[in-house]
């Protein structure tokens, strides 16, 4: 072997040497990039589940100066001939303040449906309404026009007490990690006859990026 063949080799494997080098520290240097965005997005998720029994009760007015009473672990729904009111404690236990965006009810008893998963499906919220990090808030909505399809399923159930399911749109500040979070009303009566709705939370889907379900 010549000297001009062992050189031209010598400059294969060293090239071959750099190109692994610069594969291994480009990946790494993506891998680093990706658990740092991550690790960003984390700062930044909120995550809403109903507040607890102990939160305080707050008083939430409508549009319409409509008030009604919001105890904490609760949630409201006040039938009227042209307005129903609905209303639901939270408390977001992320890291990210929430920001609702919109949100789809039902009369039927169907927790376990399959959430929608269509932003453009849900009823947008009037204005928005935030919740911060580890704190508590509410969220309401209200159904104005009897003759919407919803309006008697809500009646109905509100009268036979079947359990309501809520499912609530909502992302982080800068309006990203959608999140829809179904939310459960349980009515129940207490000895001297008194209503009152109970709110629990069943599942979250992500609606922005991979979803672990």
């Amino acid at each position: 072997m010549n000297a001009e063949t062992t050189a031209s080799l010598a400059t294969a494997a060293g090239t071959l040497v750099l190109a692994v080098a610069t594969f291994a520290s480009v990946r790494s240097a993506n891998r680093a990039a990706r658990t740092a965005e991550r690790s960003l997005l984390e700062g930044l998720r909120p995550v809403l589940v109903n507040s607890r029994l102990q939160d305080p009760a707050e008083k939430i007015s409508f549009v319409d100066q409509h008030f009604i009473r919001l105890d904490g672990g609760h949630g409201v729904v006040e039938v009227t001939d042209e307005v129903i009111y609905l209303a639901i404690a939270l408390r977001n236990v992320g890291r990210g303040m929430g920001v609702l965006h919109g949100w789809l009810a039902t009369g039927v008893d169907n927790p376990g449906s399959e959430v929608e998963c269509d932003p453009r499906k849900y009823r947008i919220l009037s204005r928005d309404i935030y919740v911060p990090a580890g704190d508590f808030g509410f969220w309401q909505g209200a159904i104005r026009d009897p003759s919407d399809p919803l309006f008697d399923a809500l009646k109905q159930a509100a009268s036979d007490r079947t359990r309501i399911t809520i499912d609530l749109l909502y992302g982080d500040h800068e309006g990203g990690q959608r999140t829809v979070s179904r939310f459960s009303l349980l009515a129940r009566e207490s000895d001297d006859g008194a209503l009152s709705w109970f709110a629990t939370v069943s599942r979250h889907r992500h609606l922005d990026g991979a979803d672990p379900r």
